[in-house]
């Protein structure tokens, strides 16, 4: 038999499900007798719990269902998996496993911490001589991958920025008295999602008119000396800030505590909150902070076309990868033109993008750290366009059932 085992983890997108559905579907066309899916990511495996997805195929529309679903029809986890060299007993467990399903391919969809699992599964294969091919499917919305050009996930997350901004904008308008805006966004390490609130802006309106990244030390100072100015010259402002922002100390600006998760990243929420109390107190207007959280990564509704199609490209070539004896290796994409918009395809190192993060260039940003400027401007615009096609029922829009998530079966 030729099986392949399929896991998605880490924070959900818009488009990992397209990617998912790539990976079926190109293991199909090449022949895998079963395509097992993990359920809630790596822990899924070391649980025995998986699904059939072969049998999933005989529905017909599943795939293009899969596609428009969002969130993460295999469910997730946080797992941090243990040095493979040091600590080899749950590898150990896990390739018994495989070999009893007989799994011949391993495809881990997810972003950084996602890519350290597939890295460390391919480490232990190597380590063991294992035939298993081991490969990597990139995805986040924060976009701050290594060796890739953007990542899956990330065009959807943007046009949701982008929209819900744009809209907010409008409502700042209706009233003639001084007002401030704050729109917290996603964002720990890098501002590339929080950048992605200038595409909102429009013939009639500048807005988001501050934006500040984690790139850029923030000044309180300064902001409240660019909003003062902007407040003589117009009614409203709003201000884009990534929720990893920090002062020229590295100090989070952020009403929340320090805890940490099992990978040790900061649990950071209330920058806006924070800031809205800052500027509060120092200017005395309206003022209010929005917290755009859980919809602006599975707001499939506004997801980008370019987006689901480049996602299920990466998860089709990562089987094709595998297929050519290739492991180790997390398929990728690379820029070629942006008009006309064109991206090529390649594999690249998992172990080369495991725990990085690839921040937003100091040229992307103006010279005042408070805006971005046209060579973002360029970059993200390819990434939003063109609209899937949703099917609707009773006036909502039409997913994959997901039930099976809240089973505890094992397989």
């Amino acid at each position: 038999m030729k099986n392949c085992v399929i896991i998605q983890s880490g924070g959900p997108t818009a488009a990992i499900n397209a990617s998912l559905a790539g990976v079926v579907y190109k293991a199909k066309e090449m022949g895998y007798d079963r395509i097992y899916g993990a359920i809630n990511g790596i822990a899924g495996v070391l649980r025995h719990h998986l699904i059939d997805l072969t049998e999933r195929l005989s529905d017909p529309e599943f795939l293009d269902k899969l596609m428009v679903t969002p969130a993460m029809y295999l469910g997730s986890c946080r797992n941090r998996m243990p040095d493979p060299i040091a600590e080899p007993a749950q590898y150990e467990q896990m390739f018994s496993f495989f070999k009893e399903k007989e799994i011949v391919a391993f495809f881990g969809i997810g972003g950084n911490d996602s890519m350290d699992t597939v890295a460390k599964l391919s480490a232990y294969a190597a380590k063991v001589n294992s035939p298993i091919r081991v490969m990597g499917v990139p995805k986040t919305i924060d976009n701050d991958l290594m060796q890739i050009d953007h990542t899956p996930g990330f065009g959807s997350a943007a046009k949701y920025v982008a929209t819900s901004l744009l809209e907010m904008a409008h409502d700042t308008m209706i009233y003639p008295v001084k007002s401030i805006t704050i729109v917290e966004i996603m964002g720990r390490d890098a501002g590339w999602l929080t950048a992605a609130s200038a595409l909102a802006r429009t013939s009639y309106s500048n807005a988001p008119q501050l934006i500040y990244l984690p790139e850029v030390p923030f000044s309180i100072t300064e902001c409240i000396e660019d909003t003062e100015k902007l407040l003589r010259e117009r009614n409203s402002v709003v201000i884009a800030i990534s929720e990893g922002i920090r002062d020229k100390e590295g100090n989070y600006i952020s009403a929340s505590d320090s805890a940490v998760d099992k990978f040790g990243h900061q649990q950071l929420s209330g920058a806006g909150k924070a800031l809205e109390h800052i500027l509060g107190q120092a200017i005395g207007v309206k003022i209010r902070s929005v917290e755009l959280n859980i919809p602006q990564r599975c707001g499939t509704h506004l997801a980008s076309q370019t987006d689901l199609l480049e996602a299920r490209a990466l998860g089709e070539y990562g089987v094709e990868l595998a297929e050519k004896g290739e492991t180790g290796l997390m398929a990728s994409l690379e820029r070629i033109s942006d008009e006309p918009y064109k991206v090529s395809y390649k594999g690249v190192s998992v172990a080369e993008v495991a725990n990085g993060v690839r921040n937003v260039p100091r040229e992307f940003i103006n010279e005042r750290g408070n805006d971005v400027n046209e060579k973002m401007l360029s970059y993200l615009r390819p990434l939003i366009l063109g609209e899937p096609k949703i099917t609707y029922e009773n006036g909502l829009p039409e997913f994959l059932d997901v039930s099976h998530l809240l089973s505890s079966v094992t397989f």
